[in-house]
């Protein structure tokens, strides 16, 4: 599957809720990193139900800059209701995600691009970044690496951390996964159950900018333990075609 002449090479997408502190920060970096790498670029910033002026802090940028462009939604509906609009709304083959809170170094793109070629789709659709140095706190940090133990062994999906905002993904294949609101932390196992392969990329965590983290542990493993066994049950009742027929298109340059 080729790209398009009228299609960006590369859309960067950003869920935000609650980041009016850091957002415009974030947005000018990615922008500042990878510009030199590559002028045909978009960025969509998907503002989910934010309350404290996300959107409108973004509006310098957006008038200065015509690749930037802005999503909202009326009400919150969780990170994966954002990545999805944001990946409806793209035109690029490929999707450079990452969250609005500062914690992401956009660097870490420029060590996943040169492992894909962005005008097709080959064997591997995926680029996971996965944090090597957390800086949510200890709780935090045994919490995830419970989940991610856990998640591994019952999924078989290889990733030491699903929860990394960092990932460079085929979009069609992102919109072929089925949409649940936790979607964005079973990207790898799905990517794997559909036939193919991604590859995980050590990045760097930062410490947040501004706002609070959406989560709590009591809360993500409350929930996450409920979707994990609905995980477990679909990929167990489900049987996929090949990858070319998945995408409805072809794969390693042909379509």
């Amino acid at each position: 599957m080729t790209v398009s002449a009228d299609r960006p090479r590369l859309t960067v997408l950003i869920a935000a809720h609650n980041e009016a502190e850091s957002i415009e920060g974030v947005v000018r970096e990615a922008r500042d990193v990878l510009t030199p790498v590559m002028e045909d670029l978009a960025f969509i910033i998907v503002d989910d139900g934010s309350t404290d002026g996300t959107a409108q802090a973004l509006a310098g940028l957006v008038a200065e800059d015509s690749r930037i462009s802005v999503i909202s939604h009326p009400v919150r509906c969780g990170k994966s209701a954002g990545l999805r609009t944001g990946m409806i709304a793209a035109r690029s083959l490929w999707i450079a995600t990452m969250d609005g809170d500062g914690q992401d170094d956009p660097r870490a793109f420029l060590d996943m691009l040169p492992l894909v070629d962005l005008d097709m789709v080959g064997e591997c659709a995926l680029i996971a970044g996965c944090r090597s140095n957390r800086t949510d706190g200890n709780s935090r940090k045994y919490a995830s690496r419970f989940a991610n133990f856990l998640r591994s062994n019952l999924l078989n999906d290889s990733c030491p951390d699903t929860g990394c905002g960092l990932k460079l993904i085929v979009r069609d294949l992102f919109l072929a996964m089925p949409y649940f609101d936790a979607l964005h932390r079973y990207v790898p196992a799905f990517t794997g159950h559909l036939g193919f392969k991604y590859v995980n990329v050590p990045v760097v965590n930062r410490a947040r900018v501004g706002g609070q983290s959406k989560y709590t542990n009591i809360g993500r493993a409350a929930a996450g333990l409920f979707d994990l066994m609905g995980v477990v049950w679909l990929m167990r009742r489900t049987h996929v075609p090949a990858p070319q027929l998945l995408l409805g298109r072809g794969v390693n340059g042909q379509s």
